[in-house]
């Protein structure tokens, strides 16, 4: 059953017992005596890493340089189109598109954790697996480099920029303006999809992180790490919104997310995290 809309600072106590330690977050007198995760688990962290495969490194490289190119491209494009009396557009093109973004940062997030699992072919261990992997070894992803932590959502980017670039670079000047607005949106939605898990990564780390990450975690410009902590109390079914984490105050406050477990619980029998929780008991 789901835990409901509760205050950061009451969830938040329950960390030493049942969330993953991360690197550096609880003081040794913090941590409870018997906590959910221990030692004992390194060996389902250790089996749930080694499933990142060299096909996979190549498919993340591909996707990371595509994104980055056709999200030059597109930005190039939306510059040379800007008009003064349009100037306001890309800001409110902006917040359109973190909202979005949030929203399907928890779409996604959710029913990644929720549901299925690494025995599924090609998504299970591709895109199934890291999020395993995650809630038992929360610090792994702050060891990620650039390509492992952002590959997947270059990916997911690739899907609105691939048309989007064919349509600026084939369509008059008229056309594009008439547009432009939505133009905007797409691109500053694929930018904020494609760094999400950058900044869930920076809500991992607690040491060294630039002073400007810092001032935008502090005033909730990006997701906080102290709101993220949330998410990582078992049984991890609270807080999916991971590009900015705004979302997730109305999200739990109409249960939004519940709503949709019992619908799919009603209609199929699976329970939602299943999967997840078997690979929190297993010790080998």
């Amino acid at each position: 059953m789901a835990i409901g809309l509760k205050e950061e600072n009451v969830v938040t106590s329950q960390i030493p017992a049942y969330s993953a330690p991360e690197d550096g977050n609880e003081s040794s007198s913090q941590r409870d005596p018997n906590p959910r995760w221990n030692p004992s688990h390194v060996g389902a962290k250790e089996e749930l890493a080694n499933l990142y495969t060299a096909g996979k490194r190549r498919q993340e490289i591909v996707c990371v340089v595509l994104c980055m190119t056709l999200t030059l491209m597109v930005a190039c494009q939306l510059v040379y189109h800007l008009r003064l009396d349009n100037w306001m557009v890309p800001f409110i093109a902006a917040v359109g598109g973190i909202l979005t973004a949030d929203f399907f940062s928890g779409l996604v997030h959710w029913a990644a954790d929720s549901w299925g699992s690494i025995e599924i072919p090609v998504v299970g261990q591709a895109f199934i697996r890291p999020f395993r992997e995650h809630h038992i070894d929360p610090t792994a992803i702050t060891r990620h480099d650039v390509i492992e932590t952002n590959g997947d959502n270059c990916m997911m980017s690739l899907i609105g920029l691939i048309p989007q670039t064919f349509i600026l670079f084939s369509s008059s000047t008229e056309t594009i303006q008439q547009h432009y607005a939505w133009h905007c949106f797409f691109l500053l939605l694929a930018i904020f999809v494609t760094l999400t898990n950058q900044f869930h990564k920076w809500s991992h780390t607690y040491f060294g992180l630039p002073a400007w990450v810092q001032f935008l975690q502090r005033y909730h410009l990006i997701l906080p790490c102290r709101h993220h902590r949330v998410h990582h109390v078992a049984p991890h079914e609270m807080y999916f919104c991971i590009t900015t984490g705004w979302l997730n105050y109305p999200m739990e406050a109409v249960g939004f997310w519940t709503g949709l477990e019992s619908i799919i619980t009603h209609l199929t029998g699976y329970s939602p995290r299943t999967d997840d929780l078997n690979w929190a008991k297993k010790t080998k």
